[in-house]
């Protein structure tokens, strides 16, 4: 079992910032990737950002490129997502996940455990 507990989002203006943390705990961490979600209302959930396990390689979606980063500390066991230059279309409630699988994976059915979700809000 893996819990992923998250913190971070809230409401802020178009243009600013937020970072979103991800806590892991009950397994080891540092070998399994981790990706972020977000899932506006009525819409599916999608793929924003990935990072590998040692490695620390990343991948974003082409909404998230050049804007947000992902980033993981492992010997705190936490994953973060650090969101510049924020949009209302980013408005969602924003997830973590963890891959048991291994490799880079960009679809929610495709991991394993999920944070409790955290909601973001873009105003213009």
């Amino acid at each position: 079992q893996v819990q992923l507990v998250q913190s971070g989002g809230g409401l802020v203006q178009a243009g600013g910032s937020l970072k979103l943390s991800c806590a892991a705990s009950g397994r080891p961490f540092s070998r399994y990737p981790m990706g972020w979600f977000r899932q506006a209302p009525g819409k599916e959930r999608d793929f924003v950002a990935a990072i590998s396990g040692y490695s620390s390689t990343t991948y974003y979606a082409d909404s998230a490129k050049g804007r947000f980063t992902i980033s993981r500390d492992n010997p705190k066991n936490t994953v973060y997502l650090q969101m510049d230059r924020l949009k209302p279309e980013d408005t969602a409630v924003y997830y973590c996940a963890a891959n048991l699988i291994g490799g880079y994976r960009r679809r929610p059915d495709e991991y394993d455990y999920w944070g409790q979700g955290t909601q973001v809000t873009v105003s213009s």
